[in-house]
Order: structure tokens, then C-alpha cells, then sequence
């Protein structure tokens, strides 16, 4: 028997503290065909699945959550009650599977058996079929998910992706009154190491982004249970050509376009983007290398302001940049694992009714999120067949009403966006959006600006 973290826990207390949240992450994977027997990759993937043991198994709660939930074997374990079979109508193009997909992440899963679900897919354009890996989020995060994925491959159970970065979030609130204990420690603060210094100041900007409300916008507000998905992609070297260019990182790059496209989304609804328009919530894996064939959640958060009120791309991609410097060096990443630490030392009960309680107030001063999590770096192969393309999809709760994951696959960098299905009507054109800022970004990056003796600019080609 095995007990669930607080983190893990705050999953299952996030998605119960809203009825019209489902809290599974998902990964699409799109295949050259023609698909192979149903009955033969239903037997093939009931063989890898099976030999992890967490699919094997389901959750077991305890009354009034006097303890913590845990793992138990599931004894009438079959792998085929969670493997199924659909198609898409035609013609099968990305908006007839894009919906399908947004209506199986959309339902919860069931929590009587093992918390995951995987379909076929067949009936796509180009003779094409896909495999979608569902699994609930109190299982593991972007990045243990991505492992659980490779396993479901040909090649399957190789080494751990280098380099392992954020994930998808929820809450990782400890179970004690966080404000009195932020100001205890901060009165305290003076007698500390520098680094416990920089984790209360972090703590501190996290309690304070929480509580301060975001700028009034159609981005926040309540959520229905029904959901849009939509996807962008773009070349990889387009994204580092721009990393070269300007000296930033991968995922400022991501943020910057994401920042673009957010405020022409705002603009197109009639409304002005401002400073604090775009409180956005990024998940950071606090994962050890030595931890990545275990199945948990280890992450942390930062909650930057995205610059959406700025319209130049490059002060927007150098304004992420310096944010997000700011928020890694202010400790907030420290701050929240060392929460979630101490969560764990009290008594579950207290931990999982505060969580709860904070989970269901009206929640206004984080907007959206975004997670980024590194992806296989060669081509997956599935059952003999081809995986062209790799797309995530993360889950919406805590009245988000978008939320964006991001993926990099062999040579592409793919966002999956999620939205409301009410609330954001327009969650192609946001995918679309991120599209044109990498394309626009990419641009910019051939070549760079310097002044001339004649005090004019002009565009000089390389750098």
C-alpha cells in the first residue's frame, strides 16, 4: 500500500472542488497508417501498459479524509476495460479530431478502476490514426507522464529525457494558514541563510499573486465542463534560431509568443491588454535525475506577468526573458517545493480540508497556464507504425479558462491549447496567434539591428 503525496492528493481535492473540472493530461500521438488490427495493438498495448505497475492499480480513499489516499492492486486488473476504440467522422481532418479529442478529456475518469484510459483512433485524413494516452493528473505530471508514454513504444524503457523542465499544475498548498506562516518566517527572515531569505521572499510574491486579483477580463471567470482544443506548431530551429539571437532561453521564446498571441486575443474581444492583464501560472519540475522512472508529481511554481501589454515582439520576448529571470532568482520555485515539503510533514486531514476549501473560493489572480515539458528527441514508433506528430493536452480547473501545454517532438515544438468551450470560441485563432508570433519572431532573428555612423538603423543580415 502506498500513500499519495500532498501534491498528488491536491489533484484529486481540485478536481472534487469543482464539478466541472476533469484534472486528466493527455497526449495525442498521430500515426502514418494504415492502422493495424484493433485486436493486435489492443494486445500489444495491454502487454506495455501492464507492466507498469501504477496502471495496475486504483485509488482507495479514506472516510472524511481522515487519511491519506493510497495504491492498492487492482485484483480484477483487465488492461481492455481501458482501451477503446472510436473514429472520427468525416473527413477526418485536425478539427474532426481536435473536437473528439476535447469531448474524451472533457469526462472524468472513473475512479473504481485505474485512472487512465487509452483509445485508437482511426478514421483520420491521409490514412492516418492516432493513439490518445489519457491518464489522471494525481498520477504524475508532464514529465513522469512523457516516461509513461515512451513505455507504450516499440523501443520502450529507454533512458529518462535529459534536461527535465515544468509541468502542468493544480494546487500545492500546504494545510497550515500559509499567511501566518509566510509572516512568521519573514519576521524571522533576517537570521537566515541567503537562500532561506530568497524562498520567503519567494513564498511571498506566491501568496501575494494569489491573492491580488488580475486585471477584469474575459480570460477569468467561471468554467462549463465542456472544452475546445486546438494546436500550433512550428519548426524547432525556428524557436532556437531566436534563443541565439536574442540570449534566452527555450521557454521565454514559447512565453513570448504565447504573450502575443494572448493580447491580440484580447484586442480582437474589444478589450485592452494590461501590465496585469496575464498573472499566468508555470508548473517547474523539481524532478532529480535519479527520479525519473518515478510515477508522482514533482513540481513547483512560478507566477509570472506575462507583457501583453507591450506590442513590440522583441520587448515582449526580452520582457518574458527578465520576468521570468526575476521570478527564478526571487525564489519562488524554492518557496512552493519546500510548501509542498512541509505540507507533507502535518496530518492529512488538515492539509486535504485546507486544500479543498482553498480550491473552491472564487479564484481571480492567476489566468492561465502554461507548461512545458521536453519530449522524445527521436521518432517514436507504435505498433510497426510511424508517430508523425505528438501533441499534449492539458487539463482546465481552478476557473482557468485556458491553460497551454508545450512539447517539443523530433523536430517540432508543439502547443496544445485548451479552452472553455463557452468561454473561448476563439481558441483556434489563440493557436493561431502562437503560430504567427514564432513565424514573426523567427524573422526578426536572420538578422539584428545596429545603428550606422548616419544615426539611422538598418537590418543587418546574420548574427
Amino acid at each position: 500500500m502506498e500513500q499519495l503525496t500532498v501534491l498528488d492528493a491536491g489533484f484529486l481535492e481540485a478536481e472534487d472542488s469543482d464539478p466541472h473540472a476533469s484534472l486528466a493530461i493527455g497526449a495525442l500521438a498521430v500515426l502514418d497508417g494504415p492502422m493495424p488490427e484493433v485486436e493486435t495493438v489492443v494486445a500489444a498495448l495491454a502487454e506495455r501498459t501492464s507492466t507498469v505497475p501504477r496502471l495496475r492499480q486504483v485509488l482507495r480513499t479514506q472516510p472524511l479524509d481522515l487519511g491519506a489516499p493510497h495504491w492498492v492492486d487492482d485484483t480484477h486488473f483487465d488492461a481492455s476495460h481501458h482501451i477503446r476504440y472510436a473514429a472520427v467522422p468525416r473527413p477526418g481532418d485536425d478539427a474532426a479530431l481536435y473536437r473528439w479529442a476535447a469531448d474524451v478529456m472533457e469526462r472524468r475518469l472513473d475512479r473504481d478502476r485505474p485512472l487512465w484510459e487509452c483509445w485508437l483512433v482511426d478514421g483520420l485524413e491521409r490514412n492516418r490514426w492516432a493513439i490518445l494516452m489519457k491518464i489522471h493528473h494525481c498520477i504524475a505530471d508532464g514529465v513522469a507522464a512523457t516516461r509513461l508514454l515512451d513505455r507504450l513504444c516499440d523501443d520502450g524503457g529507454g533512458p529518462a529525457p535529459a534536461g527535465v523542465r515544468p509541468h502542468q499544475s493544480a494546487r500545492a498548498a500546504g494545510g497550515f494558514d500559509p499567511v501566518g506562516w509566510i509572516g512568521a518566517a519573514w519576521r524571522s527572515s533576517i537570521g537566515l541563510p541567503g537562500a532561506a531569505v530568497q524562498a520567503v521572499h519567494g513564498a511571498l510574491d506566491i501568496v501575494t499573486g494569489l491573492l491580488r486579483p488580475a486585471s477584469e477580463s474575459s480570460l477569468i471567470g467561471p468554467v462549463t465542463s465542456m472544452r475546445r482544443y486546438a494546436t500550433a506548431e512550428v519548426p524547432l530551429d525556428n524557436v532556437t534560431s531566436v534563443c541565439r539571437a536574442f540570449g534566452v532561453t527555450l521557454n521565454d521564446v514559447a512565453l513570448a509568443a504565447i504573450t502575443d498571441s494572448f493580447r491580440a486575443t484580447l484586442i480582437r474581444r474589444g478589450e485592452k491588454p494590461r501590465r496585469h492583464s496575464l498573472r499566468t501560472l508555470v508548473p517547474v519540475s523539481v524532478r532529480s535525475a535519479d527520479a525519473g522512472d518515478v510515477t508522482d508529481n514533482r513540481v513547483s511554481v512560478m507566477l509570472p506577468y506575462l507583457p501583453v501589454e507591450k506590442s513590440d515582439p522583441v520587448q515582449q520576448l526580452r520582457t518574458v526573458h527578465a520576468r521570468m529571470t526575476r521570478a527564478k532568482g526571487g525564489g519562488q520555485c524554492q518557496a512552493g517545493n519546500i510548501l509542498v515539503s512541509a505540507a507533507n510533514a502535518i496530518p492529512f486531514p488538515v492539509t486535504a480540508w485546507t486544500v479543498r476549501a482553498l480550491t473552491r473560493l472564487p479564484q481571480r489572480g492567476v489566468v492561465t497556464v502554461v507548461t512545458n515539458v521536453p519530449g522524445p528527441r527521436k521518432p517514436l514508433r507504435i505498433t510497426g507504425c510511424d508517430v508523425v506528430r505528438l501533441l499534449p493536452i492539458p487539463p482546465l480547473a481552478m476557473q482557468l479558462r485556458t491553460g497551454v501545454a508545450i512539447m517539443s517532438y523530433a523536430d517540432r515544438l508543439v502547443f496544445g491549447v485548451i479552452g472553455d468551450y463557452d468561454a473561448t470560441p476563439d481558441v483556434d485563432e489563440l493557436a493561431r496567434g502562437i503560430e504567427r508570433s514564432l513565424a514573426r519572431l523567427a524573422d526578426i532573428s536572420i538578422g539584428h539591428w545596429r545603428s550606422t555612423p548616419m544615426g539611422t538603423l538598418e537590418l543587418v543580415q546574420g548574427g
